[in-house]
């Protein structure tokens, strides 16, 4: 039995790869029941996405977490009956066919809202409903290079850097998730029907990108890349100690930066206007941030983390992964549980994000089997016989 802030909404996820199965996962942590409806043979993609260890994607475990699993069709007429039937009985659906698939499948949401008004759904695409792209294949790499995230990332005398994570994906699941939550506050605080979220891969995070966009449209200028270096913030940067580890530190609050400058010996340049003035700063950045890397560069990184936790100065170690695990406050705050898997053993994954104080988010189990939960979807929510159910999974339906 779920529990949490969202228990009683059940949710399909009807979508593939990152950000819509994404949106399902964060809201099935917080008490969803969570329905994931994928093709029999093979499932999502996203189980064949990234590392494997015998055949298992870690990927999957992760994302297909506290989802209950059924194998399902739409190709087939008969998998678009059972969809509108589960629609019928959800609160949200989750999907990110193209525009004109889902018209000519009878899957839009003008379709779904006929056998239920109250339905939510999101649809999540690369370009979007509407205008000349909106039926084309989008990807997340597409989205961080149209947004402007990769025209801006890497060093200048390099080529633009795309993330090697989704972070494009993860964005829009973000925006997603809390447009999912907003419908059903509207849908069940003032009495509303449901209604359409339309949400893509650029927009979210352009929006999160807006200063170059502000920066063009005012002084007719266009940002270009500054490694990791920013011009609204000194010292900001990644430094590399005496030892071999990076450092990373961030100037943006002047009183912090004026810390970092005492920390590093130099409290003469606190009255400096080249460097107490916040614009006098940024335009004198190289020469900061060339005293921070002199300093750092004789230090190692426990030596200079000890001066800097010691003034306050906002800087913190380049985690890799394991030391990431290892890091006293993640575990002291349980960021990475270990939850028990039939197939893996056990697997440490991040758990829920935000934490609560009266109803915290859990990680039931990892990602099921293909079709592990057909039996208790199709005979016990849908009421399909046996033979019924044996008769669609004959069919290539289930």
């Amino acid at each position: 039995m779920n529990d949490g802030p969202l228990a009683g909404i059940r949710v399909i996820d009807a979508a593939t790869l990152a950000a819509g199965p994404l949106v399902a996962t964060w809201l099935g942590e917080h008490g969803a029941e969570v329905i994931k409806v994928e093709q029999p043979e093979g499932g999502d993609p996203l189980r064949q996405w990234g590392v494997q260890r015998d055949g298992v994607g870690l990927m999957w475990k992760s994302l297909g977490r506290n989802k209950k699993c059924a194998t399902l069709n739409l190709r087939h007429e008969a998998g678009r009956d059972l969809l509108r039937d589960l629609a019928r009985a959800a609160d949200v659906v989750i999907m990110n066919l193209r525009p004109s698939t889902l018209r000519k499948w009878g899957l839009d949401y003008a379709s779904f809202a006929v056998v239920n008004p109250k339905l939510v759904m999101a649809h999540i695409t690369g370009y979007g409903a509407g205008g000349p792209k909106s039926d084309r294949p989008g990807f997340g790499t597409l989205g961080e290079a149209m947004s402007g995230f990769a025209h801006l990332t890497g060093s200048p005398d390099r080529p633009p850097t795309l993330p090697s994570f989704m972070l494009a994906d993860g964005v829009a699941a973000l925006n997603a998730t809390y447009a999912v939550m907003m419908a059903l506050y509207h849908r069940d605080v003032h009495g509303a029907a449901g209604q359409l979220i339309d949400i893509n891969l650029i927009e979210p995070l352009a929006r999160l990108l807006e200063q170059p966009v502000l920066t063009y449209d005012q002084l007719g200028t266009i940002p270009g890349r500054t490694g990791n270096r920013w011009d609204i913030s000194a010292p900001r940067n990644t430094y590399l100690t005496k030892d071999g580890h990076w450092l990373a530190m961030s100037g943006s609050a002047p009183t912090i930066a004026m810390r970092a400058l005492r920390a590093v010996g130099r409290p003469d340049l606190t009255t400096d206007p080249k460097f107490a003035e916040t614009q006098q700063r940024l335009e004198n950045a190289a020469e900061i941030d060339a005293i921070m890397a002199e300093w750092i560069g004789e230090h190692t990184l426990d030596d200079a983390m000890a001066v800097f936790e010691e003034a306050e100065v906002a800087a913190a170690p380049v985690y890799n992964a394991e030391q990431l695990l290892a890091d006293p406050q993640l575990q002291a705050r349980g960021v990475f549980p270990s939850v028990p898997d039939s197939q893996l053993g056990s697997m440490r994954v991040q758990g829920p994000v935000p934490q609560f104080s009266a109803t915290p988010g859990r990680v039931r189990h990892l990602g099921p089997r293909i079709g592990e939960h057909n039996e208790e979807i199709y005979g016990g929510l849908l009421g399909l016989s046996a033979d019924r159910r044996r008769q669609l999974h004959e069919q290539g339906v289930i």
